[in-house]
């Protein structure tokens, strides 16, 4: 009885210890989603304050105006938490840029609490890929979305559900091998 009891501290550590191993097996990208294939939650954001489309203030502009739920609906489109501070958001944005230009697919943004002038800034050195940007400014919005962190990208069906989730920044790899798969099957089908 009593080698159990010193045997039962290395137990319970040898335990944890498993626990900790398994634990970093994971890979933090494969963060499920409990929106996947759920409509992409209600939302309506503000364009970013100073932002400009075709050469005119964003309010009451096509493809200005903000971002709102509604305009994700007829088409594939997706979905990119971005932010003018996040340094992945950098490294994805030529990706995305390709992805919008090259490969027709509507990219949306989302400027995830980040200042105006910086945001503005920011698009206007590296360019714009997106057909409409949100500012969610607080984040409230990008919370319904169920965002962990920036870079977050959001496939849309025509229906507007959400149909795949990517957590950090997007590169060719999964763009040629999920993203460009995944959105011709959804526009055929």
């Amino acid at each position: 009885m009593r080698r159990l009891l010193y045997l039962l501290p290395f137990l319970l550590f040898l335990g944890v210890g498993i626990a900790f191993y398994l634990g970093f097996e994971r890979d933090p990208r494969d963060i499920p989603s409990a929106l996947i294939d759920k409509p992409a939650p209600t939302f309506d954001l503000p364009a970013i304050p100073g932002q400009m489309v075709q050469g005119q203030p964003a309010q009451g502009q096509p493809g200005g105006g903000g971002l709102s739920s509604a305009r994700l609906a007829g088409d594939v489109t997706l979905v990119n938490v971005f932010a003018s501070w996040c340094i992945p958001c950098k490294a994805e944005h030529p990706v995305i840029t390709r992805l919008s230009r090259e490969q027709g697919v509507t990219v949306y943004g989302i400027n995830y609490k980040d200042k105006p002038e910086d945001a503005l800034t920011w698009l206007s050195r590296n360019g714009n890929p997106y057909a409409a940007i949100g500012a969610d400014q607080d984040g409230r919005v990008s919370i319904d979305w169920g965002v962990y962190g920036v870079p977050e990208s959001y496939l849309i069906d025509r229906k507007g559900r959400i149909r795949f989730k990517h957590v950090g920044p997007l590169t060719p790899q999964v763009v040629e091998e999920q993203i460009l798969p995944m959105v011709k099957h959804l526009r055929q089908g």
